[in-house]
């Protein structure tokens, strides 16, 4: 049973007659007894919410920060159902509206529309419906709850495509440089063509010249079909937050940028998100599936507050690729992590395969660095720049290595991580 406000007010009114007109005990229960009969007809009278049949149909995925629309379709094949419909889900599922207003005559149908607007990643589950039922009178009702399964995905959101136009225009000016008209690693043969003075003699193809009986030239392009790996570190340091998200969801970024420009240069790209176990894994799906299959694996991936294992992460690597590859490892340049966890068991990636770090810098240490106001602004100076030497270190040992090191502000780690993998095109280096 649940009460109104008209409940409250016949109790008040009820309280005024027993203190105007008999203030005895009698009065009292007079008073009580109709204000519990009154409510009790009236809930009885009140339509069953538990009867209702209740369905959803609407959004499965959308990226976050972009609305969903999830209809509830309710059907009444009792008594009139007249009230509130609260459709519950969690916090984060960012619903958009109040309850429902509900008028269910018998034998009808209601499609209530419920917005979302997730605010994180990840499978938001619908909750309990519950429906509340007021009687005619208006004083009490029934209220009942069902469980209709729905559930949103809230996809990563891929900020960073309004930079894969003209990473795309680059990569078309890549496959038509006159420099790789020269063979070298990194290269295949595309098609013959005539010589025009001041092309290279190396590329003459003399037997197509004895056939047509002009010069004629081979040209070449970057190699197609190679493969790239993309490893997500999803542990402790992609937990911390760099701007308004995490560190992971800013690797997230930049990887599915590089998805996009890969799949469209012609290469076979995997996904890999690890820490001390595997958290996502996609293998090498077929290109119109690259970005769907990757979003879809991100989405419920989250930072766990565990050191990585990069034995595990390398091993899972190796298992994985045969030729040379590229392999993009996105993850923090800690320097205790980087020298004694990375570092030891790095070198089978680096005999096999080419290796690059992409890290994501935190653009707050150079505003501290820059601000020495006061003494406590000089001591954050001094940390800051102590960061900062400490980053720089680690980034010329990996150099040395022979790891090509990323390492940009928020904004600018998926352009660059992009400009990246083209100029080792550019260089035949894959």
């Amino acid at each position: 049973m649940v009460l109104t406000g008209r409940a409250g007010l016949l109790a008040a009114v009820g309280v005024v007659f027993v203190a105007v007109v008999t203030p005895r005990w009698a009065g009292v229960g007079i008073v009580v007894a109709v204000v519990l009969m009154v409510c009790l007809v009236d809930m009885l009278l009140a339509g069953s919410p538990r009867r209702l049949q209740l369905s959803r149909v609407g959004d499965n995925a959308v990226r976050l920060g972009e609305p969903a629309v999830v209809q509830l379709l309710v059907a009444n094949p009792g008594r009139r159902v007249k009230g509130l419909l609260r459709d519950a889900w969690p916090p984060s599922a960012g619903v958009q509206d109040p309850p429902h207003k509900l008028d269910l005559p018998h034998g009808e149908r209601r499609r209530l529309t419920t917005h979302l607007l997730p605010t994180r990643r990840g499978d938001r589950q619908a909750d309990r419906v519950t429906i509340r039922s007021i009687g005619p009178l208006g004083f009490a009702g029934r209220q009942g709850s069902h469980r209709v399964p729905w559930t949103v995905r809230a996809l990563p959101p891929f900020k960073s495509r309004k930079h894969l136009p003209s990473r795309l225009a680059r990569l078309r000016e890549l496959d038509g440089r006159t420099a790789l008209l020269v063979r070298g690693q990194g290269t295949e043969f595309d098609s013959l063509r005539d010589y025009v003075p001041g092309d290279d003699v190396r590329s003459i193809d003399w037997r197509a010249t004895a056939r047509r009986g002009n010069v004629v030239l081979r040209t070449w392009r970057p190699e197609r079909d190679r493969q790239v790996a993309i490893v997500i570190d999803s542990g402790r340091m992609s937990a911390g937050r760099v701007g308004d998200a995490p560190r992971l969801d800013h690797a997230m970024d930049a990887a599915l940028l590089l998805a996009a420009l890969a799949t469209r240069a012609g290469d076979r790209v995997s996904l890999l998100a690890c820490d001390s176990a595997v958290r996502a894994d996609v293998r090498r799906p077929a290109p119109e599936d690259v970005l769907p299959s990757f979003v879809n694996a991100l989405a419920n991936v989250e930072a766990e507050l565990v050191q990585t294992d990069f034995r595990v992460v390398v091993s899972q690597v190796l298992e994985r690729l045969g030729q040379r590859s590229l392999v993009v490892l996105l993850t923090g340049l800690d320097p205790a992590v980087i020298e004694e966890s990375l570092l030891p068991v790095i070198g089978p990636l680096l005999r096999r395969h080419v290796i690059v770090l992409a890290s994501v810098a935190d653009p707050r240490l150079t505003e501290l660095e820059s601000t020495r106001s006061d003494l406590i602004e000089v001591y954050g100076a001094a940390s800051a720049a102590r960061t900062r030497l400490d980053r720089e270190r680690v980034t010329a040992i990996l150099t040395r290595a022979g790891v090509t090191v990323v390492d940009e502000n928020p904004d600018q780690i998926a352009p660059a991580l992009a400009d990246t993998y083209l100029a080792l095109k550019r260089a035949g280096r894959l």
